[in-house]
C-alpha cells in the first residue's frame, strides 16, 4: 500500500478516535470536548507520521519518534488550562486533562501504525471514564450539583424550589456561569450526603438552563 494511503487511513482513524472520546467528555459539559480531542489526536498522529516520512521517504537516519516524544510533554499546557479550583475548594478537570493526554498518546500510536494498541487503549479509556465514574459517585460523601440559570434575580426562588426536589440538607453557593453568558448565574448545590438526584426535574425549573452532577 502506498505511503499516501497509510497517511489517509491513520489520520481518519485519529479523527474517529478523537470524536469517540471527546463526545463522552462533551456529554458531561467539559470544556475539552469533541473538537479538542479530535485536534489533539489528529495532531499527535501527524507528528508520528512526520517521523516515519522523514525516515522512510527522505532517508533520514535520526530517531523517527523524537518529534512524537515532544507531544507527550508538550501537551501539558492544555492539561494545565483544564484544571481549575472551584469555589467550594474542589479541584475539577483532572480527568479531562488526563484524558486529553491519553488521547494524544493514542494518536501517536495510530500515526505509527500500532492499530491494535490504539483501539484497545481507546476501549479501555472509555470504559474507565464511564464505569469508574459511576463507582466514584457511589464512594462520594457529598453530592455536588451545578445549576445555571438565566435570571440572577430568581436565584433565591430557584433554591427554594430545589429544596422541595432534593429532600436532604444542602448548601448553595453562587458561581460565575460556565457558559459565560451575561445575565446568567451558576449555583452549586452541595448535598450533605450521597443521594440520587433527578437532573431532569431540576432542569424543568423555570430559568434553569443547564444542570449537571459534578465529578
Amino acid at each position: 500500500m502506498a505511503f499516501e494511503w497509510h497517511v489517509a487511513i491513520r489520520l481518519v482513524l485519529a479523527v474517529i478516535v478523537g470524536v469517540v472520546i471527546g463526545s463522552e467528555r462533551a456529554r458531561h459539559g467539559r470544556a475539552a470536548g469533541m473538537r479538542t480531542h479530535v485536534l489533539v489526536c489528529l495532531g499527535a498522529a501527524l507528528t508520528a507520521l512526520i517521523g516515519i516520512y522523514a525516515q522512510e521517504e527522505l532517508g533520514n537516519d535520526g530517531d523517527m519518534m523524537r518529534i512524537s516524544a515532544q507531544v507527550i510533554s508538550g501537551i501539558g499546557f492544555l492539561g494545565a488550562g483544564m484544571i481549575i479550583l472551584k469555589n467550594n475548594n474542589v479541584i475539577m478537570g483532572l480527568t479531562t486533562a488526563a484524558g486529553v493526554w491519553a488521547t494524544g498518546i493514542i494518536g501517536i500510536a495510530i500515526g505509527a501504525g500500532f492499530y491494535w494498541g490504539a483501539v484497545l487503549a481507546t476501549v479501555l479509556l472509555l470504559l474507565s471514564l464511564i464505569l469508574f465514574a459511576r463507582f466514584e459517585r457511589r464512594q462520594k460523601s457529598v453530592e455536588v450539583i451545578y445549576l445555571e440559570i438565566d435570571d440572577m434575580y430568581s436565584a433565591n426562588a430557584i433554591v427554594e424550589t430545589v429544596s422541595t426536589i432534593i429532600q436532604h440538607d444542602f448548601v448553595s453557593k453562587i458561581l460565575p456561569p460556565k457558559s459565560g453568558f451575561p445575565g446568567h448565574l451558576g449555583i452549586n448545590i452541595i448535598v450533605s450526603k450521597r443521594c440520587s438526584v433527578d437532573l431532569k426535574q431540576l432542569l424543568a425549573i423555570d430559568h434553569v438552563v443547564f444542570t449537571e452532577e459534578e465529578e
